[in-house]
């Protein structure tokens, strides 16, 4: 949350762990709920709570209960979702029992048009958190068509295959439902593909082996190379004969030999995981638009992805507002953090092998990594700072700030015995470098040289 604010953003959202989608890893109780108010208000800036779930009967016992408290502590917003709690929620504001707070329609209502604006804005949401299912132009549309209505669009983040999150996998996998915010990204597991029968019956999908299903002298490899060739992401390519096969797909890592039917068509297998969203080339096209928020999303992020992330948009925005052009610099400044690889989404419509990440479904660092953290800063302008990954005397290394980037070639470093030091390991221990100012709460990433 600091890191968001001294890094440029205006806003936070966090909420409590039962009633929004952040139910794992998620620090915000009542009275870090209450903390995180009172310091984004002295600080002028605003705080909305997530109660966003899709609510199941069970919780609507304590819902009102759990939630009236956290009311009174005046958040600048409540983000929500589920028709009837806001219905609920407007009654106890309307009969004067809780205090008047903005409420925000979530993303996971999948508003994808501006008569569901309408509706939403007639039962007393001032803000609109429009489907991450939208191009720009319809985004245009909706905004001309719903003048007085706020509206807030995702620009960065973890996007899911599900429509806007309605995803069923974890739930049938873990019984870990993501709409009650226990997602276990499913999706992102690793998965191998079998051949399979028709469905029997019973409507069940047999396997069957790869001699029986192609013959003994079928060449996966080969028969991939030609189906790669052949694939195009428009209309007009020829369309290999296996594609209309029933295929099985299997977890290969945790579940391996439970098999389940999928089926493929010229476009992929649509089950596997997506690139992470980045609109840091659209958000002049927004401002234009006159969308009121942009929004990053950051779950189970680190500290330093907050910060870069919160840095470029800030500056992306600001150029924006001031009439400056794009600046392409921010796009590899992105590419210095963990993805999944990017994609602009439905922002703007693209061949469907841009929205897909085959190869991989962990982060990966591109063009710098996180080695450091500082604790202190000293008057001869020595540093101290804690690692987190290994790094040596040499490195180029950069110093995230909040009052701007620079970056320099490490000439020294001293252990916390004053000793000289040459490499820094990756676990947690304290060393000096003299790096000069400013650096109080910095992060220190070593650039990947030739990257």
């Amino acid at each position: 949350m600091r890191a968001a604010y001294d890094f440029g953003a205006d806003a936070v959202y966090a909420g409590q762990p039962r009633y929004s989608l952040r139910a794992r890893n998620n620090e915000f109780r009542q009275e870090q709920l209450a903390q995180g108010i009172a310091e984004a208000h002295a600080r002028g800036k605003r705080f909305f709570v997530t109660s966003n779930l899709i609510a199941h009967h069970d919780k609507l016992r304590t819902y009102l209960r759990d939630l009236a408290p956290v009311v009174e502590l005046r958040p600048d917003a409540l983000i929500m979702a589920d028709p009837g709690l806001i219905m609920w929620v407007r009654e106890e504001m309307e009969r004067g029992r809780w205090p008047e707070v903005p409420i925000h329609l979530s993303v996971q209502a999948n508003t994808t048009n501006a008569a569901a604006v309408r509706f939403w804005q007639r039962a007393g949401v001032s803000r609109v958190i429009l489907s991450r299912e939208l191009s720009l132009d319809e985004i245009a549309v909706i905004r001309d068509e719903c003048p007085d209505v706020e509206l807030e669009v995702f620009v960065h983040g973890a996007l899911c295959i599900a429509y806007s999150g309605r995803c069923l996998l974890s739930g049938y996998f873990n019984r870990r439902d993501p709409n009650q915010g226990t997602c276990t990204n499913a999706c992102r597991w690793q998965y191998g593909t079998q051949a399979g029968s028709e469905a029997n019956d019973a409507g069940e999908v047999q396997p069957l082996s790869p001699a029986a299903t192609l013959g003994a002298d079928f060449d996966f490899g080969a028969e991939q190379a030609r189906a790669d060739e052949a694939f195009a992401a428009c209309g007009g390519a020829p369309r290999h004969p296996l594609a209309d096969r029933v295929w099985l797909l299997e977890e290969t890592e945790r579940r391996s030999g439970e098999l389940m039917p999928v089926m493929e068509d010229e476009h992929g297998t649509y089950i596997l995981n997506s690139k992470d969203l980045r609109a840091v080339e659209h958000v002049q096209r927004l401002v234009a638009i006159g969308v009121d928020s942009m929004k990053i999303e950051g779950r189970t992020k680190s500290r330093y992805y907050v910060a870069r992330t919160a840095q470029v948009y800030r500056r992306a925005i600001d150029d924006a507002v001031a009439g400056r052009p794009f600046d392409p610099a921010l796009l590899l400044e992105l590419e210095n953090l963990a993805s999944r690889g990017y994609t602009p989404g439905f922002l703007e419509r693209r061949p469907v092998t841009d929205y897909q990440n085959y190869a991989s479904g962990s982060s990966q660092a591109w063009r710098s990594q996180l080695v450091a953290e500082v604790c202190g800063v000293a008057a001869d302008g020595w540093v101290e700072v804690e690692t987190k990954n290994r790094f040596a005397v040499g490195d180029l290394l950069e110093i995230v700030h909040p009052a701007g980037n620079r970056r320099l070639r490490l000439a020294a470093m001293r252990g916390a015995d004053g000793a000289s030091l040459q490499v820094a390991p990756g676990n947690p221990l304290h060393v000096w470098l003299p790096l000069g100012v400013p650096a109080e709460g910095a992060m220190i990433a070593r650039v990947i040289e030739g990257a």
